[in-house]
Order: C-alpha cells, then sequence, then structure tokens
C-alpha cells in the first residue's frame, strides 16, 4: 500500500500528509520482513526497519511479539488495523520513520479496543495515541471520507454474551428459526508458539440471504466468532471439528447471536427438521 519515492503515497487505503520527518534517532537496518509475520505481507513493501517503531531489536522479538495481534487483524474490526501494526512492527524501509497520524490511531483503537475488552485485553500503552504526530505531520493518514462511501455498509459483529448452547430441542425449534440460522464448523490446532488457532468453516446454504451475498455472510459469521474468542472456547473443547446451528438477528446494524445448537447427526429431532427443510418457507 505504500509506494516509495521523493513522495509517498499510501495507495488505495488513505494517503500521507507531508511536512517534515520523524526519526527516533536509532541506527536501523533495511531487512527483509519474515514469513512468520504473516500480518504484513501482500501491504505494498518487502523490507522493514529493525530495529522498529516498538522498540524492538531482534527479529525473533518482532515475530513474537507481532504475532499475538495476528488474532485482531483477523477480525477486520477497523479497515486500517493491518496498516497501523504493521507500520509501528514492520516500518517500511526509508531514510526516515514514517509513523501512523493520531488520527489513524484513535480511530483505530475506538473500533478494536472493545475486541480486545471482549478477549480479556485493555488497549495497551504502548499504543497511547497521543505518542503519534499529529495530521500535519509526515504520517499515515485514516482514509477519507469520499472513499468510505464506496464501500457497502455492512452489518457489524460485536462482543455479546455467549448464549448457551442447547443439545435437546424439538424439530419444531429448529424449523420455527430456520431462517435465521446458520451452520458452522469449528476446528482448532496448535500454532508453532503453542497458543490455540481456530479453523472456522461457515456452510451457508441453510441461511436466508436476504440483500446479503453468501460470502458477506460467511465474512460476518467467520468476524463473530473471532471477535467472540471465549464463546469459541466453550464450544470446541476438544480438537475434534464440531458442528453447530446459529440463530441470530441483526438489530440497528449490529450482528446479535441469540440461540446456538449443537449439530448431531443421529440425533432423531434434527434429521426429521433436516427432512422438511426443503419445502419450508420464510416469511
Amino acid at each position: 500500500m505504500l509506494l516509495t519515492a521523493k513522495i509517498l503515497v499510501f495507495a488505495l487505503n488513505g494517503f500521507l500528509r507531508v511536512t517534515t520527518g520523524l526519526d527516533i534517532g536509532l541506527s536501523t537496518k533495511c531487512v527483509v520482513i519474515p514469513k512468520e509475520m504473516g500480518m504484513c505481507h501482500q501491504i505494498g513493501y518487502s523490507e522493514m526497519r529493525l530495529p522498529n517503531l516498538m522498540g524492538h531489536t531482534s527479529m525473533a522479538e518482532v515475530i513474537q511479539k507481532s504475532t499475538t495481534w495476528q488474532h485482531l487483524v483477523n477480525t477486520d474490526c477497523h479497515p486500517h488495523v493491518r496498516t497501523f501494526l504493521c507500520s509501528l512492527f514492520a516500518p517500511i524501509c526509508l531514510d526516515t520513520f514514517i509513523h501512523p497520524c493520531r488520527s489513524m490511531c484513535v480511530a483505530v483503537r475506538d473500533s478494536c479496543a472493545p475486541v480486545l475488552l471482549c478477549h480479556g485485553h485493555p488497549w495497551p500503552a504502548s499504543l497511547d495515541c497521543d505518542r503519534f504526530p499529529g495530521d500535519e505531520d509526515m504520517c499515515l493518514a485514516p482514509l477519507t471520507k469520499e472513499y468510505k462511501y464506496l464501500h457497502k455498509v455492512l452489518p457489524k459483529p460485536t462482543c455479546q454474551t455467549c448464549p448457551a448452547v442447547e443439545e435437546f430441542f424439538t424439530h419444531k425449534r429448529v424449523l420455527e428459526v430456520f431462517c435465521d440460522t446458520v451452520k458452522v464448523k469449528l476446528s482448532k490446532k496448535r500454532t508453532a508458539f503453542e497458543d490455540q488457532e481456530y479453523n472456522i468453516e461457515c456452510q451457508v446454504e441453510f441461511i436466508t440471504q436476504g440483500s446479503l451475498l453468501p460470502y458477506e455472510t460467511q465474512s460476518m459469521i467467520q468476524q463473530w466468532l473471532l471477535i467472540n474468542e471465549k464463546c469459541i472456547e466453550r464450544m470446541t473443547p476438544t480438537h475434534r471439528p464440531t458442528v453447530y446451528l446459529l440463530v441470530g438477528n441483526i438489530e440497528e446494524g449490529i450482528i446479535l447471536v441469540k440461540q446456538v445448537y449443537r449439530w448431531q447427526r443421529k440425533d432423531s429431532q434434527l434429521t426429521l427438521a433436516t427432512q422438511k427443510w426443503r419445502y419450508h418457507k420464510c416469511l
């Protein structure tokens, strides 16, 4: 997203305000962004400065610290979250450091801090927005208002109390909520850092799309699951894949999950409900 020259262009996602450069006064070197930093790949450049703007002096430290933010990036809590974090962990290799603007930090913080809090973590002091320059300096600025209007506004997932998982239900109850249901398969694996990583598969054939396209529904459900990580932990007690029916609706542009039913293939009531699905009509 960044192109190097005498003038920098923050392509597609924003623009660069230029007056004077900021430099943290460290002796730095250019290094290739390592493959372990997946969130900072395909961002328009392949080399970063080390030490970085977070004060990390070794690549091992950069990888370890940045990896903990990958989950937040996956939630897509703000359009700039990846650009903001990569500008700090993997700053572009130029003659001077280019900080994110304070306004970008504030925008990302306001959208993503609630997600961090949902995971049990406050917005860190190391990302205090007051440490970043104002928009009148050389820095990465947020999207223009005109650019925002070019994109479709979709309902947003939110942090919420995890609904209780229902194991026993009647086929009539399943049919009652069928039109607001999506079938989700969850599994998890261990990462190289011994953290939990979840593989989320969403099958949207059992949901009423309305004005949304199938891939939009899948993306929003994936975001809901990533934001509500504690809910996933409850729903995936083992490493064996588990299938659920999630029932929810959209209230004031917010996606809310109301009920969670565990999909058990041998359940007679669920089998009966699936036989009737093809004839069921939504209002």
